[in-house]
């Protein structure tokens, strides 16, 4: 017994002497009522990570957290109780003005890093220290250098480098936090910490690999790019060998409506381990739930975002498409896990836009502050606010977990839910002016698996004479379907009934070119700035005098009874005496024309033929004659859009 007390007294003292923390122990969720999860195959040790850099900053801004039960909780505890295993954690140098006003973004120096790093040690997860080696976001558009670097040459910022990164480790390191992973470098597309050749950047990250080697020598050392759309991760990888750099992991940012399908990631990520050996992940991605905009500053993607909008924006979405980038990584060769970046990012009030300025100003709770302007005046000083990212955080905006933050805990044993339909995808329709507005009687419902299932829909207060009055427009239509809303967008437009109009397939296509003159040039040319609409146009030129004369026209079958109307335009120059018309034929036989004028360059003509009858049947040709005596240098010309439209009564 004496002997026992005598060991847990020694044990206490242990403890005491060397600043170790006790880790608190977390029941991780075993299910959902409402949440589709499918089953992943996830190795052992696989990354299920989380930036929230952010985070300190809505503390103190006032914003609160709960847990599933709707308790007030640490978000760190929630995390893990949620599968989450590893915490991303931004590093600026020195975030903050001469007068200590921060710049934002959560103000992330290095004293932020570690008091994430304790509070994510507590609940047993690691600690992933992504380095940006700037005061600021650095990212493909920017690697700005710190400030207290900015006059050093790449040989004196090597050490400083190296000393800075050493010591923020080793204060890392002497609070006990359990640092997994370091990142040097973040998005470093060619670009880092102002160097923009590959060996200034590669310089530089030797020596903050070799400051993460000697101080935490069990974690992995990660280089960060993005825009594996642009297939160049292969170039990256072959400059990071070439340099001898010492490395683990190859990370890429992922985010689906920006960068590409998940097979194009999958086969840019393999190359790297194919050829290097290097493990593979994906280190940030997001998608919305919702496209609401909760803190009065504008969203990154919403409705109407011009993005891949492969997913709902639901929390079903959301979840699926983390889901399907996670199963991607575990497809590829070598892949280890995946970070979400900023599920916590929420708005830090709901009242105005002035009261949440206040607090982003104050706290650093907004992406960047006014204070930034200081060090980046040509973005955060101009677009300073908010969260951009509020509608793709995985909890609600009042602080509460959604259901899709359960899915890391659930991955890897799926959880079965009923199938439902989980949205209403949206539907586009193109409706002549002239026609009949036929809106479709069935959409198709995304369900919770992501699978898609044609239902019936019922469209409200369409108000069809209204949008055949209103010109060339868009009309946006809501209706329901399977209990849920389906959106409808009705485009009215002057349908075109002629084949590659613009010439854009790169060739004539449906067009046929009957010359007469045998003229030098006639064939279709990319050139955009000769183009009326596009890249391609008809081109024509030929040196001989009388040597430009021929036609060109396309054949039209089937048009529904009724009137219509041709033209197409024509620029070009040196023509001398000409004979140029527009033309149209029904049955062969000539109907109209009208006379056009090669006037000089860039100066288009659209020549238009008088309306013609069709008749059940008909046979319709519409072209140009080109006949140019010459001048000189010989003539030449462009031809573009033509268009054979139905006419308004």
């Amino acid at each position: 017994m004496k002997k026992a007390v005598l060991l847990c007294m020694i044990l206490s003292l242990l403890t005491v002497f060397t600043g170790c923390s006790s880790k608190e122990k977390v029941d991780v969720v075993q299910g959902s009522e409402t949440l589709y999860v499918k089953k992943l195959d996830l190795k052992e040790g696989f990354i299920k990570g989380v930036d929230v850099s952010s985070v300190l900053s809505l503390e103190e801004s006032g914003v609160k957290f709960y847990d599933y039960e709707g308790n007030e909780a640490d978000i760190f505890k929630t995390l893990a109780q949620s599968g989450v295993n590893y915490i991303r954690v931004r590093v600026w140098n020195k975030p903050s003005d001469a007068n200590g006003d921060g710049y934002g973004g959560g103000n992330n120096d290095i004293n932020r890093a570690v008091e994430i790093g304790k509070r994510a040690t507590k609940y047993g997860m690691k600690l992933l220290v992504d380095f940006h080696y700037s005061d600021f976001w650095a990212d493909p558009g920017k690697q700005m250098v710190p400030k207290e670097w900015s006059k050093m040459s790449l040989e004196e910022k090597a050490p400083a480098l190296y000393e800075y990164t050493k010591a923020s480790l080793q204060h890392l390191k002497d609070a006990k936090v359990d640092v997994g992973m370091v990142q040097i470098g973040n998005e470093t597309n060619g670009a880092m910490c102002g160097e923009k050749t590959w060996m200034g950047v590669c310089t530089l990250m030797k020596e903050g690999s070799r400051a993460v080697r000697e101080i935490f020598p069990e974690a992995k050392v990660a280089v960060h790019f993005a825009n594996p759309e642009n297939q160049s991760y292969e170039n990256y990888a072959s400059k990071l060998d070439y340099y001898g750099l010492d490395y683990d992991v190859f990370a890429s940012s992922y985010y689906p409506y920006w960068h590409g399908t998940l097979e194009n990631l999958i086969s840019e990520l393999d190359k790297i381990t194919d050829k290097y050996g290097k493990e593979v992940m994906v280190m940030e991605t997001s998608y919305a739930y919702t496209a609401e905009d909760s803190d009065f500053f504008g969203n990154t993607i919403g409705e109407g975002s011009a993005v891949v909008k492969n997913y709902p924006y639901t929390v079903q979405g959301q979840a699926n498409c983390i889901l399907d980038t996670m199963e991607a990584v575990t497809k590829m060769k070598n892949g280890i896990g995946l970070c979400y970046w900023e599920p916590a990012w929420i708005t830090v009030g709901q009242n105005s836009y002035e009261e949440n300025f206040e607090k982003w100003e104050k706290y650093g709770s907004g992406w960047a502050s006014s204070y930034a302007r200081a060090y980046d005046p040509s973005d955060a000083g101009k677009y300073y606010g908010g969260s951009a990212v509020d509608n793709q955080a995985l909890f609600d905006k009042d602080g509460h977990p959604l259901e899709s933050l359960k899915l890391f805990a659930l991955a890897d044993q799926g959880n079965e839910v009923a199938l439902q339909a989980d949205a209403i995808e949206d539907v586009t329709v193109f409706c002549d002016l002239n026609d009949e507005i036929v809106l479709p009687d069935k959409v198709n419902a995304v369900m919770n698996d992501n699978s898609k299932k044609e239902v019936a829909v019922t469209w409200k207060d369409v108000d069809y004479d209204a949008m055949k009055k209103g010109g060339v427009n868009t009309y946006v239509i809501k209706g329901e379907a399977e209990g849920r809303e389906a959106t409808c967008f009705v485009n009215m437009i002057e349908y075109n009934f002629l084949s590659n109009y613009s010439f854009e397939d790169g060739e004539w296509g449906a067009w046929k070119v009957t010359d007469y003159g045998k003229a030098d040039q006639i064939y279709v040319e990319e050139k955009s700035t000769d183009s009326l609409t596009g890249k391609w146009h008809g081109h024509f030129w030929s040196a001989a005098k009388n040597s430009v004369n021929f036609d060109l026209e396309q054949e039209v079958k089937d048009l529904k009874p009724g009137k219509y109307k041709y033209a197409i335009s024509i620029m070009g120059s040196d023509a001398g005496e000409t004979a140029i018309y527009a033309y149209v034929k029904i049955n062969s036989d000539l109907f109209a024309t009208n006379e056009g004028h090669l006037t000089g360059y860039n100066m288009w003509e659209k020549i238009n033929v008088a309306p013609f009858e069709v008749t059940e049947g008909d046979i319709i040709t519409v072209g140009i004659h080109i006949q140019c005596a010459g001048e000189g240098n010989g003539a030449w010309g462009k031809i573009d859009d033509a268009l054979l439209n139905s006419v308004t009564e």
